[in-house]
């Protein structure tokens, strides 16, 4: 379900829809969000072609999220080397990303990563802010290489890092990094849980009333948590405010999960009075 146009058409979404891979059959959410924030510039030319058909919107799933804190995540003082695959998208922490490789230096990124772990970085960039320090790294979970030596790939979001250091631009970036992870809350674990139900039902009213003003159902919305403890269902939530990149990228870079919990709910709130207005105005306007 996609939610009224209520951004500048400068937004693009550039993930495919369809490929010769299919990405995990666990999604259960088919209505991500388009948030009431400003994301006013244009992407930057895409580093992977864009597939013949494109969905309006990144679809990511609840069940794609790890239902625990990231217990087996390396230490957040661990550097290690990583190759930087810019585009100008957000991956989130267990997020589904569908790719296709087709430029010359990232075939070759992906001939080195078959060979080792399979794991690179994701980096937002744009024309108009650059490159972001703040990225996520994205796993291969399935892959197919094309007699031309293009790839499809499914990728799966894991661990946040910083770039440290750039240590070569040639033939593909590759940076010193350092992990990422939300610092422990003040409040307590039952404030965090509190503020995500209330993130999980402004959630659902917009769905709802999206669904009303796009002339479908108002069935009842399912369970959107599905049980995931806060820190992780705060990425999932940010994961579908596609079409707001650079909001994205300023959640991604939070590192206290109830500031971008607080974060998360404002935006849904506001998209939330934006389409209560939408919706008394259908009211008395029906044609229009």
């Amino acid at each position: 379900m996609a939610l009224p146009q209520i951004l500048p058409s400068t937004s693009s979404s550039i993930i495919p829809s369809k490929s010769h891979l299919n990405p995990p059959a666990n999604s259960h959410l088919n209505h991500p969000l388009k948030p009431f924030v400003s994301s006013p510039s244009a992407p930057p030319p895409l580093h992977h072609r864009q597939w013949r058909r494109r969905p309006n919107l990144l679809r990511c799933s609840a069940s794609s999220f790890s239902e625990k804190h990231h217990t087996n995540s390396p230490k957040s003082d661990d550097v290690v080397e990583l190759p930087l695959f810019p585009l100008p998208l957000v991956l989130f922490p267990g997020a589904i990303l569908p790719l296709q490789i087709f430029e010359f230096r990232y075939r070759i990124m992906m001939h080195t990563l078959l060979q080792t772990d399979l794991r690179f970085g994701v980096i937002y960039a744009d024309a108009a802010t650059g490159t972001a320090d703040v990225g996520c790294v994205g796993e291969v979970v399935k892959h197919e290489r094309l007699v031309d030596d293009r790839f499809f790939l499914i990728c799966k979001g894991q661990e946040r890092f910083r770039v440290t250091k750039l240590l070569r631009t040639k033939p593909y970036l590759v940076a010193e990094v350092t992990w990422l992870e939300d610092r422990p809350s003040a409040n307590g674990d039952e404030d965090l849980n509190s503020l995500a139900n209330e993130v999980e039902t402004y959630m659902k009213d917009v769905i709802r009333l999206s669904n009303r003003l796009n002339g479908k159902p108002e069935k009842e919305v399912q369970d959107l948590r599905r049980n995931l403890f806060p820190t992780p269902f705060s990425f999932f939530v940010g994961s579908t405010f596609e079409g707001a990149p650079r909001e994205q990228q300023a959640l991604l870079e939070l590192e206290d999960t109830a500031t971008r919990l607080k974060r998360e709910k404002e935006t849904l709130r506001n998209t939330l009075n934006y389409l209560t207005a939408a919706s008394a105005v259908k009211d008395v306007f029906p044609s229009s």
